[in-house]
């Protein structure tokens, strides 16, 4: 087992509250010692701007932010960074544009090494082996489905409960990530809107938790756990997911 430490965050902004702000303290715990970091743009359009909201956001951590776009060896930059942080927007487009700069190898690399791996929404799905269970439209083709297998289970973020009371008669959450699971073996892990996964893993030591508080206010819990044989709400430690 490799050193690493993961926080992946379903999503970046809670209704009505600051970009990062209602995961500060995990966020403040999990960079702790880091005083820089490398952004990762590339799942929106606008790369300078999107890196300018990450670094007046972690100016609040003491934190300097530098956006991947402009590092001249962008694989250098991973390498040799403290943290990085995958911001979220659109899954495809961001793995589109990674494996166009043979760039997933080399952050998997690094954060197995120690370089720690901070990411919200598809920066959050692209840890786990695949994109299949992201919620994104593909807007771009991505050359493959395959991402960093940073985790050994599909991850949905921003998962959301169907509400009963509702007479809208189309596809489900739920029922998508069904869909995936009769063509595909499990498990998926899907985070409500306001949670988080981490993971601490040293050597012959792993802790992963489910953590955080599910926006919705119908939601039981901070999350689902889907397979083919049942589906069950989760929380707190779930190590036992890594085997």
């Amino acid at each position: 087992m490799t050193i690493m430490r993961l926080l992946l965050l379903s999503n970046s902004t809670n209704h009505g509250q600051d970009y990062l702000s209602h995961a500060r303290g995990v966020i403040g715990d999990h960079l702790d010692g880091v005083d820089s970091l490398i952004f990762v743009p590339y799942a929106m359009h606008d790369h300078d701007a999107y890196t300018e909201k990450a670094r007046d956001a972690f100016a609040g951590w003491g934190v300097s932010v530098t956006g991947l776009h402009t590092a001249g060896d962008p694989a250098a930059a991973i390498q040799t960074a403290q943290a990085v942080f995958v911001g979220g927007g659109n899954t495809f487009r961001l793995v589109r544009r990674l494996r166009q700069d043979n760039l997933l190898m080399v952050i998997k690399d690094a954060v197995r090494s120690g370089v720690r791996y901070l990411a919200a929404s598809a920066g959050s799905n692209i840890a786990a082996p695949t994109l299949s269970t992201t919620n994104d439209m593909p807007i771009v083709e991505p050359g493959g489905f395959g991402t960093l297998g940073l985790i050994p289970f599909q991850l949905n973020c921003h998962y959301l409960d169907a509400d009963p009371g509702s007479t809208h008669a189309g596809e489900t959450r739920e029922l998508r990530l069904q869909e995936y699971l009769e063509e595909n073996q499990g498990p998926v892990l899907a985070l409500r809107e306001g949670t988080y996964l981490r993971v601490i893993s040293d050597h012959d030591q792993l802790v992963a938790e489910i953590g955080g508080t599910a926006v919705a206010r119908r939601a039981p819990g901070p999350a689902r756990l889907f397979s083919r044989d049942a589906t069950r709400e989760i929380s707190g430690n779930v190590s036992s997911l890594f085997g």
